[in-house]
């Protein structure tokens, strides 16, 4: 198990932390998000998730991973 925090902007509410908190759990790994932060601490298994995807699909959401 790896563990990544990446800085996400455009996060400001609950409906961001569910919206991305999701998006994350759905292609495998698992996300907390930390608003006060700006930040996104990502939980994955390497050999079935990259972190291109993991930020691909903070992406989709409408937010962007710097």
């Amino acid at each position: 198990m790896t563990t990544t925090t990446l800085t996400v902007q455009g996060m400001s509410c609950g409906h961001c932390v569910n919206s991305v908190e999701t998006a994350v759990r759905n292609i495998g790994a698992n996300a907390k998000v930390d608003l006060a932060a700006n930040s996104v601490t990502v939980d994955y298994e390497e050999t079935k998730v990259s972190i291109d995807a993991i930020k691909e699909a903070i992406e989709e959401q409408g937010y962007d991973v710097v």
